[in-house]
């Protein structure tokens, strides 16, 4: 059999696992046909196959304001692009009802507050619609970590109502900056030396927290560095995920060689750290660059098992198929580069069966790839 119909039974076998019970840790459902199971000698040739990654790690299903695209129709854009993983994340913070914006920039002034809504309707979407070929991972994202008071009962509500579905928190914001008009500050010191509470429960239960944290600006490029280490150094058992390897819009001329020796420095010190390399900004700004890009590429495989995929999509009602098919080649053109190890890690999904102990196995790259 060639490589390319392996693959395809690959892709069936993807299916399998979501049907057979790959699903029944988050969502009740009734397991599917049998499918062919993957072969022992199956590959994923690289040569002939997209290049893109098989797992969103980071997709908001819920915009902060307005209507959201269809969670159906969400899941259908997965199955379309070759998506076969993803984390479900609300939006943690959402603009006033009666607000008519659909993103917090362009309301500037109007408050952007915590809320569990969006994990609510997330979890009955899901519980209502299953998604056929397509693990779907929810994610907590109500908590408000300048409010740490807070956070256990939230988790013990969603306890209550959806016992069992959520296997993720985040995003959740240390400091993001593009907040601040809306009302948003850094999470002080003292607030994260009151997370004990809810990260020894994430800890038990071993789920990740995916967290936002701004390295700093152009004029000061490390100035908020402090409150991430504050938190690896107060929770190191934790497993932890640096949102955007700390960069955003308000930080681009970081050089690359700095902000690598920076990342570099920051796993090696905290072993249960990971590094999320979502959003089209990381490409735009930074590896798509002639001169940054061999950096960065040589960075990815050094440390390949410590990094995650995904497009940080918002499903807003103005966004469709094409949007999210764009962002999600954007935020895999990386991954293109890397070699293979580095490539089934990230993009195969290998990092993320393990971080979420998932009996899944991405598959091994074929050979002689030119």
């Amino acid at each position: 059999m060639g490589a390319r119909s392996q693959v395809v039974r690959w892709g069936s076998g993807l299916v399998v696992a979501v049907l057979a019970g790959g699903l029944a840790a988050c969502a009740p459902m009734t397991p599917g046909p049998e499918l062919p199971q993957i072969p022992a000698e199956a590959c994923y040739d690289r040569s002939t196959q997209p290049q893109t990654a098989v797992v969103d790690s980071h997709l908001h299903f819920r915009p902060f304001g307005g209507a959201p695209v269809p969670f159906d129709e969400v899941m259908g854009y997965l199955r379309d692009t070759g998506v076969r993983y993803v984390n479900v994340y609300g939006i943690g913070q959402m603009l006033p009802v009666d607000s008519e914006c659909t993103y917090y920039l362009d309301c500037v002034g109007t408050p952007v507050v915590p809320t569990l809504k969006n994990d609510f309707a997330n979890a009955t979407d899901l519980l209502a619609s299953p998604p056929e070929g397509v693990h779907a991972t929810l994610a907590m994202t109500f908590p408000d970590l300048s409010r740490p008071e807070s956070v256990v009962a939230g988790i013990e509500l969603l306890d209550r109502e959806f016992p069992g579905m959520f296997r993720w928190m985040g995003e959740v914001n240390l400091v993001k900056q593009a907040l601040f008009g809306n009302g948003h500050e850094p999470v002080p010191g003292a607030a994260i030396r009151e997370w004990a509470p809810f990260m020894s429960l994430l800890r038990e239960r071993g789920i990740p927290i995916a967290i936002h944290s701004d390295l700093g600006h152009d004029e000061d490029p490390t100035l908020y560095l402090p409150l991430m280490q504050e938190v690896l150094d107060r929770y190191p058992d934790n497993r932890i995920v640096w949102m955007h390897m700390g960069l955003s819009l308000e930080l681009t001329t970081l050089p690359a060689a700095e902000h690598i020796r920076l990342m570099r420095s920051m796993l090696d010190r905290y072993p249960n750290l990971m590094l999320d390399i979502t959003w089209r900004i990381i490409d735009d700004n930074y590896f798509s660059r002639a001169d940054y890009q061999p950096l960065y590429v040589a960075f990815l495989n050094e440390y390949s098992e410590r990094i995650l995929p995904g497009t940080d999509f918002l499903a807003s009602s103005n966004k469709d198929f094409d949007v999210y098919r764009t962002e999600l080649e954007v935020t895999s053109r990386i991954l293109r580069f890397v070699d293979d190890e580095a490539f089934r890690n990230i993009a195969l999904g290998q990092n993320h069966f393990r971080l979420l102990g998932l009996a899944d196995e991405a598959p091994a790259v074929c050979g002689d790839r030119e």
